[in-house]
């Protein structure tokens, strides 16, 4: 299990995203999630974190799981997050940008967030993120980092509400 979990809240064509203040994502434009506390679910810990850093209650709206996010770095530390999307309405007013003691809100063009050679957003948002609001199921989005560099990026299929994978498997090695 997992001790970490990522939420991304679309509203149209844009996403809310926390510009950190603190490592090890300082500086760079991401969802809104945190650790899981206790004896939380992964659900429970992302509603009550997303309530926290943005006064938002995600609870009244549906909340897709869309599997985890793991890496490995320079062949030796792995990590893991459980990641979620949610749908708010259209119209959905939360106004932005909003300081809070996390970092900056605010809402994100996807098409900026995707943008080539955006140095704004961690190396493997663009490669994770469209999978993440495009295709349906969930996934394990597995990043490869060398060097503090994005090596490979892989997605495998995971069965629903089980930690066993499909054989339905996609992956882009990076050049």
């Amino acid at each position: 299990m997992y001790q970490q979990t990522l939420c991304f809240i679309r509203r149209n064509d844009e996403l809310l995203m926390l510009n950190r203040e603190y490592k090890p994502t300082q500086g760079l434009w991401n969802g809104v999630g945190g650790k899981i506390e206790g004896n939380e679910s992964p659900l429970e810990c992302v509603i009550r974190e997303v309530k926290e850093e943005t006064d938002i209650d995600i609870a009244r709206y549906p909340i897709t799981d869309k599997g985890v996010i793991t890496w490995k770095v320079d062949d030796s530390s792995t990590g893991g997050m459980y990641v979620y999307l949610v749908n708010v309405d259209e119209d959905f007013d939360y106004k932005t940008p909003r300081k809070i003691d996390e970092g900056i809100l605010d809402w994100k063009k996807i098409s900026w967030l995707l943008e080539d050679n955006n140095f704004g957003v961690g190396e493997m948002i663009p490669h994770y993120l469209p999978n993440i609001i495009n295709v349906e199921g969930r996934y394990n989005h597995f990043c490869v980092i060398k060097d503090a560099k994005l090596t490979d990026y892989k997605f495998e299929e995971l069965l629903p509400n089980k930690e066993k994978w499909t054989n339905k498997k996609y992956s882009s090695t990076m050049g």
